[in-house]
């Protein structure tokens, strides 16, 4: 089915009358842009296909997209977690790149730029990423997704360790499976989701290209599964769908709020008024004060902290709102981000403190931590309660 060329980061795969040369790359290697341009200009395809859902395609041919970024509809989508999750993925790969002097993406970025050369179609085949961390979160709990934040943070931390061979190594695997590799240990299935899927997804769109001759420019990570899956054809429709929570889920999300006002109304009957009226105090207090810590740590206007510190002891009840919603919405009006902020943004997601200081992505630590918190209050708060009892 196929045949390696002299650089095993090289396959050339048949379909009908179509060849397609496959190259794998590290995203922050230089030797890898090179390599791309190379093979690009020597063959001189129909098409190029590269790593690149239609969103990140276009971030890199408009820099300016972050600037028509609506803060307030990502909280109503409740997309803040997936959008800072993006940028910490950003920071790490960007901070790589800086330290090797090339560009993130760089080999993307030649792909393209070669495909114009040469007159080819230039085709994103990826997944939207914003599906792929959608369908990552809907099997992981609030634990897994903390630990997935701090995990995120952790790695647009520090890079100085990281040398050249680790670059080279990281040609082995997908970037964000490299990121995520702790969390897929407690949930194999990630696997799936973040790799398996999305190299039956590149495979079909690849083999889709225009012509009959294309250059395909992935990850290393994704290449034996992109050429497991190359006979097969694949119906994509159920790769972008979001696939609905699980009634389990849903029962808990209602059944925690309705057992919290049982315990409440079994108190004032049973315990009288004073009964009553210390279990609501417990709520209060570790809902409020946990999700207020959340916004603090945040580093929230105070009165975004005090927002979050009276939201989170009613929004814990209603399963339809989340106390991070309000106290986001609240920051975004008292601190709406300035074209500065979207225009200073890559470069503030190169330190943990820029995160803190470029009002984007405080609003969405605001929303994050702030529900942290409330959620941690609700677990705090439960025994609380029942010692009254």
């Amino acid at each position: 089915m196929d045949n390696n060329d002299n650089n095993n980061m090289v396959k050339r795969l048949y379909a009908g009358d179509k060849e397609v040369i496959l190259i794998g790359t590290a995203h922050v290697s230089r030797e890898s842009a090179e390599l791309v341009s190379r093979v690009i200009l020597e063959e001189k395809p129909d098409s190029v296909c590269v790593e690149l859902c239609e969103s990140r395609y276009q971030s890199i041919q408009q820099k300016e997209l972050w600037q028509d970024t609506n803060i307030i509809k990502i909280i109503r989508e409740k997309k803040a977690f997936l959008l800072l999750s993006k940028l910490l993925l950003a920071s790490f790969q960007k901070k790589l790149a800086n330290k090797f002097d090339i560009k993130p993406g760089e080999e993307m970025i030649r792909a393209i730029q070669a495909g114009k050369d040469v007159s080819a179609s230039i085709l994103p085949v990826d997944r939207d990423i914003r599906i792929t961390l959608s369908r990552s979160w809907r099997i992981m709990g609030l634990w897994e997704k903390a630990k997935l934040l701090f995990q995120f943070l952790g790695a647009a931390g520090d890079v100085d360790d990281i040398s050249e061979e680790d670059i080279e190594k990281m040609k082995k695997e997908d970037m964000l499976q490299s990121i995520l590799s702790d969390v897929e240990k407690s949930h194999p299935v990630l696997r799936k989701i973040l790799i398996d899927e999305r190299d039956i997804y590149m495979a079909q769109k690849i083999k889709d290209a225009p012509g009959k001759k294309t250059v395909a420019v992935a990850g290393a990570g994704h290449l034996p599964g992109i050429v497991k899956h190359w006979e097969t054809d694949i119906d994509l429709g159920p790769l972008e769908e979001l696939p609905p929570g699980s009634k389990l889920a849903r029962i808990i999300k209602w059944a925690i709020p309705a057992a919290i006002i049982g315990l409440f109304v079994l108190g004032f009957l049973q315990g009288g008024v004073d009964t009553g009226r210390d279990m609501i105090k417990w709520w209060l207090l570790a809902n409020g004060i946990l999700a207020g810590i959340g916004a603090l740590i945040a580093l929230a206007h105070p009165l975004t902290i005090l927002t979050a510190i009276l939201a989170a002891p009613l929004t814990s009840l209603n399963p339809m709102i989340a106390a991070g919603w309000v106290s986001g919405m609240t920051e975004a009006f008292l601190r709406k981000p300035k074209v500065r902020d979207f225009e200073n943004l890559s470069e503030d997601i190169l330190s943990l403190k820029g995160f803190w200081r470029n009002n984007v992505t405080r609003i969405l630590l605001v929303v994050v931590l702030t529900n942290i918190g409330s959620v941690i209050g609700t677990m705090v708060a439960f025994p609380l309660i029942l010692s009254v009892v």
